[in-house]
C-alpha cells in the first residue's frame, strides 16, 4: 500500500471510530464496493441510513478535506446509497429505512504531529 493509500485508510478507520464513538452510530458496512463505485462508510443513526464520504489529507495539503465533495461527487454518492439500499436494505427489510437516508462527509486532517482532527458535517447531498 502507498502513503496516500494509508493515509486514506487511517482516516476511514478514525471516520468510523468516530461516528461509532463520538457520534453514537452503529457502522453497518465500509468500503461497500459495486460496478458504479466505492461507499466508504454506510451507518445508523437512529432509524436513518447514512452514507458516509470520507476525505483524508495530510495538514497544508493544497484542499481541505471538505472541499472534495463537488456536486457531481454529491450526485455519484446518492447513486450509491440508492444502489446500496436497493441491493442491501430493502432486500433484508423488505422496505425504506424509516428515519430515511443522509449522506454525511467526514474529513479527516492529520497534521505533521499531535492527534488528527476528525470533522464530521450531516446531510452534505
Amino acid at each position: 500500500m502507498n502513503a496516500r493509500g494509508a493515509l486514506g485508510r487511517y482516516g476511514e478507520d478514525l471516520a468510523a471510530r468516530w461516528l461509532a464513538d463520538g457520534a453514537g452510530m452503529t457502522v453497518l458496512e465500509r468500503n461497500w464496493r459495486c460496478r458504479d463505485g466505492e461507499i466508504d462508510i454506510v451507518a445508523m443513526d437512529g432509524d436513518a441510513v447514512v452514507v458516509c464520504e470520507v476525505k483524508s489529507r495530510m495538514q497544508g495539503d493544497y484542499e481541505h478535506p471538505m472541499a472534495a465533495v463537488t456536486a457531481r461527487k454529491a450526485e455519484r454518492l446518492r447513486r450509491l446509497a440508492e444502489r446500496w439500499l436497493s441491493d442491501r436494505w430493502v432486500a433484508e427489510h423488505g422496505g425504506m429505512p424509516p428515519g430515511g437516508v443522509r449522506i454525511d462527509l467526514v474529513g479527516v486532517l492529520v497534521p505533521a504531529r499531535g492527534a488528527a482532527r476528525v470533522e464530521h458535517v450531516r446531510g452534505v447531498a
